[in-house]
């Protein structure tokens, strides 16, 4: 299923840019509606452990229906009756849980989710986005189900779609919710995405189709992210004006220097009110080795939920600092630290997996 097959079915190309009809992403921390996930079925995604995933996934679900509805994508009855059998043994509320047969290549919701923007004031409050995905450079096909999951979640809930019509990950924006986005040239610039667009023209679909002002910059990403350099491993937006950013503390550590970089960066960022940045720092987990590959642990994937902030763990001795770090930063949710160690040995932790939908 492609865009084609869509048009006919009142789906269509708008003409304005959702930021001249006064639509914009809200921040994570404001309101959700509910949390979208596409539930992991793709082997070769955890090779040889997908099955050790699935409890700690189910807590995950388990923290987010708590304070808000999740809404997961499965392929067909059966995978819905094997996330059912999850969710029970997790003595998940299934009465926030509702599933979507929407069928995908793979679980990084974050990634091939829709994105939603909102407009309180406007007749239709809440529309969606559908960027072009290639599974972060055709890294991993097939990825067709994936691309078309914003449109269909649209269809279901006769939202209208805008198609930008080029390439762009959840997991590589983060945003204040006061007119701000955050990136990486890392993983923006590389070549494997938009090689037709220069640095200025895609700030300008950044500011067009997420409603925002300002498009901040830092270079680099962690070691081991398949992403190149998804700014959600990195630094994240905590509220309007503030940041947590992973630093790794061992000098001869690989990701040393790059971390070094992007902390100099964001120490000479502006607000668009000119306010310097509120920055603080977060440690890195200690080095994971699987199977002779380096993986991309990070505690600044956490989710941002209604009522907490779900938090990767490690099992390793940072995990505690980082908890307590980001308990600091929201004292007005819970913070939930999940084991992460299985989960990470498919390259992306709780927010890779998940994509919130604003309440308005």
């Amino acid at each position: 299923m492609n865009f084609s097959d869509f048009q006919t079915s009142g789906l269509h190309r708008l003409a304005d840019f959702p930021k001249s009809l006064g639509y914009h992403f809200p921040a994570e921390f404001a309101p959700h509606e509910a949390t979208w996930l596409s539930w992991p079925h793709k082997e070769a995604s955890w090779p040889g452990k997908i099955h050790t995933i699935f409890p700690y996934y189910a807590q995950f679900v388990k923290e987010l229906a708590l304070s808000e509805k999740v809404r997961i994508n499965v392929a067909d009855e059966a995978m819905k009756n094997f996330a059912l059998q999850h969710l029970q043994n997790a003595n998940v509320d299934l009465n926030n849980i509702e599933f979507f047969f929407h069928p995908t290549n793979d679980a990084w919701c974050r990634d091939h989710g829709p994105a939603f923007l909102i407009n309180p004031n406007a007749e239709q409050k809440k529309v969606i986005v559908d960027w072009g995905y290639n599974a972060w450079g055709n890294k991993y096909p097939p990825y067709d189900l994936d691309d078309v999951i914003p449109t269909l979640i649209a269809k279901h809930f006769n939202l209208p779609v805008y198609y930008p019509g080029i390439v762009m990950e959840g997991g590589s924006v983060d945003f204040n919710g006061k007119g701000t986005v955050i990136t990486s040239t890392a993983c923006l610039l590389n070549e494997n995405r938009n090689p037709h667009l220069n640095q200025q023209q895609i700030e300008e679909y950044l500011q067009n189709y997420y409603g925002v002002e300002q498009v901040l910059w830092v270079s680099e990403g962690i070691v081991g992210d398949d992403t190149d350099g998804h700014i959600d491993d990195t630094v994240r937006f905590i509220n309007e004006d503030t940041v947590l950013t992973v630093i790794e503390e061992n000098k001869n550590d690989e990701n040393y220097g790059l971390l070094q970089t992007n902390l100099a960066e964001l120490k000479k960022m502006r607000l668009l009110n000119g306010k310097q940045l509120n920055i603080i720092e977060l440690p890195m987990p200690d080095e994971i080795v699987y199977e002779g590959q380096r993986l991309p642990p990070s505690y600044a994937n956490f989710y941002i939920a209604n009522k907490s902030v779900i938090v990767p763990t490690y099992r390793c001795s940072n995990d505690e600092k980082a908890l307590q770090i980001i308990a600091d930063c929201f004292p007005d949710r819970k913070i939930v630290g999940i084991d992460s160690t299985e989960i990470i040995w498919g390259l992306g932790s709780f927010h890779c997996l998940s994509q919130q939908e604003p309440a308005v």
